[in-house]
């Protein structure tokens, strides 16, 4: 929880999107801003939407939440470094009671009951679509090596600053030229290798894509997945039980797939 001597109350940390910023992106850096906290994403919260006062009256103001993991290793027994400024003047390391009874609002409080109740998930998986990669029908040679044409090569840099966010531990993707070109540059930020899995390539059995994504999530650390359109849809269906036509995805896209120990899927953005 984090005081704000301007409004004089305990909320959870949050802020303002900058132009043009990826939502996750903006959490983790206002995390980070006003506790001096690196963290990383795990798993969706709620989103809440209330009023604020304006000079022209009351305006709506809509706050998206994540539960997040400390970068560092909480075992060693550091403690991130706070520094009081003008817009958080003092940080509590609470329990759940503890923060519920902190708390000055609310709506904060609906956020960390959903957070008690959201069950014990691994680190997550986001499995990305490629990004735009031109007309086939103008592509003369081989579909794998068609690679990303100039607004796909803008959405796989556009991808990197939420990406990050999720601090992948493995970056992993279907053959096709496409896919790996998507994460490139991601891999580069990170220093990290694009490992090819032709598990996630177009033509593989759902049911076997699905044992593998399943397999990934188990291994430590957050994985991030580029993967084919035509496969996409029918593994999400094979791990949730619902039906393809729910996973509609846009190329340069993605879904956060958070695992329990029982293989349950928690699927962010919720189906449509």
């Amino acid at each position: 929880m984090v005081h704000r001597p301007r409004h004089n109350d305990w909320t959870l940390p949050k802020g303002k999107l900058h132009r043009g910023e990826h939502p996750v992106a903006a959490a983790c850096r206002e995390v980070f801003e006003e506790t001096g906290v690196p963290a990383r994403v795990v798993a969706r919260l709620p989103t809440v939407a209330y009023q604020v006062p304006v000079k022209s009256g009351l305006a709506d103001k809509v706050v998206d939440y994540w539960s997040m993991r400390i970068l560092d290793d909480p075992a060693a027994g550091a403690v991130p470094e706070f520094v009081a400024g003008d817009e958080t003047d003092a940080l509590a390391w609470l329990d759940l009671a503890a923060a519920i009874e902190r708390v000055t609002y609310q709506r904060d409080v609906t956020v960390l009951t959903a957070y008690a109740q959201l069950p014990a998930v691994r680190d997550p998986v986001v499995l990305v679509r490629h990004a735009l990669a031109g007309d086939p029908d103008t592509w003369s040679g081989p579909d794998s090596e068609r690679p990303l044409d100039t607004d796909g090569r803008a959405r796989a840099e556009a991808l990197v600053a939420p990406l990050r966010c999720f601090a992948p531990a493995r970056l992993v993707s279907a053959a096709p030229l496409r896919c790996i070109q998507t994460l490139t540059p991601l891999a580069e930020r990170l220093g990290q290798a694009v490992a090819v899995d032709h598990h996630f390539d177009e033509a593989t059995d759902p049911v076997s894509a699905a044992r593998r994504l399943t397999a990934l999530s188990a291994q430590p650390g957050p994985s991030v997945v580029c993967s084919q359109g035509k496969l996409i849809a029918p593994l999400l269906a094979e791990l949730t039980g619902g039906s393809p036509r729910e996973y509609a995805t846009a190329k340069g896209a993605a879904w956060v797939l958070s695992f329990t120990d029982t293989n349950a899927v928690i699927v962010d953005p919720p189906p449509s």
